[in-house]
């Protein structure tokens, strides 16, 4: 068995934030340069980055919680007891 298809592994919660504090540096960091060559005012950039920041982390962090309720490989199982492995 593979260990991604190992049921009883779970991700820790404090790896699921710390992904997500990872993520969302880089990801809002994109935010805020393209709404600056956009506008060109920090300050529209600033406050949409600052929005953007907090609710995604809050929305990844849930997401990966929810994939934690699935146990490993059973996306592939389904898939293959469908006959649509590819």
């Amino acid at each position: 068995m593979l260990p991604t298809e190992d049921p009883v592994y779970r991700e820790s919660h404090l790896r699921s934030m710390l992904k997500a504090l990872s993520w969302r540096l880089l990801a809002t960091s994109t935010t805020f340069i393209i709404v600056y060559l956009v506008t060109g005012k920090a300050s529209i950039a600033t406050s949409i980055a600052g929005v953007e920041v907090i609710t995604k982390m809050i929305i990844y962090y849930l997401h990966e919680r929810a994939w934690q309720l699935l146990p490993r490989g059973s996306i592939r199982k389904l898939l293959r007891n469908h006959g649509k492995l590819i």
